[in-house]
């Protein structure tokens, strides 16, 4: 299976996260969600696309859900885990 190459923190986002309080949020996802979020806003155009896909970053990891604009939870809170008292 080919892995897609890690891309470095660009400092913009690093100081929102940090701004924003949702530094620990960002790092508790799945690496795979770190890094797509990285490639997906680094590989942006224009700077309000760039802006544009940021703020959805974080909209979703202030949530605690969505990725990518798809539907995500954190692990221990899916329908059926059997771990969320359902």
């Amino acid at each position: 299976m080919a892995r897609r190459p890690r891309h470095p923190m660009p400092q913009d986002v690093e100081a929102l996260l940090h701004e924003r309080g949702l530094r620990a949020a960002y790092d508790a996802r799945p690496p795979y969600q770190r890094n797509d979020w990285l490639i997906w806003i680094d590989g942006a155009k224009r700077p309000d696309t760039r802006a544009r896909r940021i703020e959805s970053m974080l909209v979703e990891l202030a949530a605690g859900e969505g990725y990518m604009g798809m539907a995500w939870k954190p692990r221990g809170t899916r329908r059926g885990s059997g771990q969320d008292g359902q």
